[in-house]
């Protein structure tokens, strides 16, 4: 990625001198992840406690790696992602992001999923399932899309329809409502699997 320092050297993690940057209004929460990936080997981490205090930042400032919780008062983490691949500025525009959620109803998962993310990962975070996260995107193959109706990594894994509230564009596509907030959570195996590659015919 254009811009970014690369999270790996040559097949081992090199984290030391990777720039991340969490934001989260809960401020326990906040630490707690800091914390995590400091015992990763991270020693560059910039800490926000909203999506405005997140722009200001990213404005001046190149990092690798965006950590944001997805729900949360004034912009949540969906638009903060969609600002990021859209407006935010062009050395950031590719960075990997995880989003981290306490609700993972499938159409939360597909959200998030449809506004940039890489990955979402589910609440409590767990220090283990973050640095398999951390990893699968230093690692992955994936391309990014930037088109009028979307920006972001490929979301072309599998066949699971249009964003929710548009029209599909191929005519195989299939529709794209969800069930509403009386969904269940998914797992976190659940969640992988609207994220990670499998092969199909395009």
């Amino acid at each position: 990625m254009q811009g970014h320092r690369s999270l790996l050297d040559s097949d081992k993690a090199n984290l030391e001198r990777v720039n991340f940057m969490i934001v989260d209004d809960n401020l326990m929460s906040l630490d707690i992840i800091a914390s995590s990936i400091s015992s990763f080997g991270v020693r560059n981490i910039i800490k926000c406690g909203s999506a405005r205090e997140a722009r200001t930042v990213l404005q001046k400032t190149t990092i690798d790696y965006l950590i944001t919780d997805a729900e949360m008062p004034e912009e949540d983490g969906y638009s903060l992602i969609r600002w990021i691949r859209r407006e935010g500025s062009e050395a950031n525009r590719q960075v990997p992001i995880v989003l981290v959620t306490g609700h993972t109803r499938q159409s939360k998962v597909l959200l998030g999923r449809d506004c940039g993310a890489h990955f979402t990962v589910a609440k409590p975070l767990t220090p283990k399932v973050l640095l398999e996260r951390i990893f699968w995107v230093a690692r992955s193959s994936r391309g990014f899309v930037d088109c009028e109706a979307y920006c972001g990594p490929d979301r072309r894994f599998k066949r699971l329809g249009p964003p929710f509230g548009t029209d599909g564009r191929r005519a195989e596509d299939a529709n794209g409502a969800l069930g509403g907030p009386v969904e269940a959570n998914l797992s976190q195996d659940e969640i992988d699997s609207f994220m990670k590659p499998a092969k199909v015919a395009l």
